[in-house]
């Protein structure tokens, strides 16, 4: 049956109607790049995980509390700088000991000459001691002498005291032969896990590292733990390196643990590239994760709506909100740092602002975005009706 010329005419204006109602009823379930900004600022107080989001405009005073919390949790802040030391005997320490007496020799005549001295001017006896669990030593004729945390030269001057008046002017020299009681020990990414003796000098923690063979894993992928007293600090490695004031001297009995941990943080909502970007450990701004994730998309990002999610610890927090809101099970505080770079002083915080591992940078859609995308569907849709209707309207009149 043919169509009437009429009809024909109206064909194009009723493809685009129904193409119309159709769009206008599913316009609610248009994508999104995430919640709005409104959205994301009414989640302030909800909570999770038993604890209590807080949302915190990152304004200069906000990154002065973060960044003096994250500077108190450096190595050299919970574990502070300790001084090369002297060298004190141990429990398990071996040390050689050499006497001495000058002719004629009472206790020790038959002792072996010292080289390069006259065969009968001085005679001496080498004993070797393993320092016992009293940290206490035998020396022949002085007897038992407590050694344990005391220096080799006031080890000397106690078995010269012992041997005056039974040997003709006594000598006394003490060596560490080896040392059993002054280690750290290092273990995890490292060449060779292993017990690192420190000797006088006072040996750093880049020392040690170096020692047990250096770190398997790329530098700027590897953290370092530092144990000791009961207190433990962790440091990216390659921060340690740029900072001397991290590389710290080591104490007996501190454990170094090298651990091989990428750092990333994810880049969601209306940003150019939304993905999961690895960062070196000595870390990344604001200002170099928005770049890293290629900007914001000019025509969709809420420049006022930039947001970084963060599980925080409450010592980053001002006092008034660390004091009232409830953390989560494992004592941090779900926290959500706005910043609003409609301000463009907002940059010069997002310079300073430091990216932490698995943080998630979130920009929100413009408020207008989405009507913009819809219009934009809605035109298309509507010339491509036009088109089609203007093609079957011509070959109807070819037809005829």
């Amino acid at each position: 049956m043919m169509l009437e010329p009429s009809r024909l005419a109206a064909l194009p204006r009723l493809a685009i109607a129904l193409l119309l109602a159709t769009v206008v009823a599913g316009c609610t379930t248009l994508g999104a790049a995430g919640p709005s900004s409104g959205q994301v600022r009414k989640i302030d107080g909800e909570g999770y995980a038993n604890g209590q989001v807080a949302l915190i405009d990152l304004d200069p005073q906000a990154w002065r509390r973060v960044a003096a919390f994250e500077q108190s949790q450096s190595l050299a802040q919970r574990l502070g700088e300790s001084g090369a030391g002297d060298l004190l005997i141990g429990p398990g320490d071996v040390l050689d000991i050499a006497l001495w007496e000058a002719p004629p020799a009472v206790l020790f005549g038959t002792g072996a000459v010292i080289p390069g001295l006259d065969a009968g001017a001085q005679n001496r006896a080498v004993v070797q001691q393993v320092v016992d669990g009293a940290g206490a030593i035998t020396v022949p004729f002085a007897g038992r002498i407590e050694v344990g945390g005391r220096t080799p030269a006031e080890i000397e001057r106690i078995i010269v005291a012992r041997l005056t008046g039974r040997a003709n002017d006594p000598q006394a020299s003490v060596r560490l032969a080896q040392n059993d009681s002054r280690n750290v020990t290092v273990l995890g990414e490292v060449a060779q896990s292993r017990r690192v003796p420190l000797g006088p000098r006072g040996e750093r923690l880049l020392d040690i590292i170096a020692s047990a063979g250096g770190t398997r894993a790329p530098v700027h992928q590897t953290t370092v733990q530092v144990s000791r007293d009961g207190t433990s600090a962790v440091m990216p490695l390659d921060a340690i390196i740029a900072d001397p004031a991290q590389n710290i001297r080591m104490k007996p009995e501190d454990v170094v643990t090298v651990l091989h941990q990428p750092y990333s943080f994810i880049a969601l909502g209306a940003v150019a590239r939304s993905a999961e970007i690895p960062f070196e450990g000595r870390g990344i701004s604001l200002a170099q994760a928005m770049a890293r994730m290629g900007g914001l998309r000019d025509n969709q990002a809420n420049i006022r709506g930039l947001f970084v999610f963060r599980l925080e610890d409450p010592g980053a927090l001002d006092t008034e909100t660390r004091g009232t809101i409830p953390t989560t099970d494992d004592g941090r505080v779900p926290v959500v740092y706005r910043l609003d770079l409609s301000d463009a002083r907002g940059f010069f915080v997002a310079q300073d602002f430091m990216i932490r591992d698995q943080d998630v940078v979130y920009v929100s859609t413009a408020p207008g975005a989405e009507i913009r995308e819809f219009l934009a569907t809605v035109t298309s849709l509507a010339f491509s009706a036009i088109a089609i209707g203007n093609v079957v309207t011509s070959n109807n009149n070819n037809g005829n």
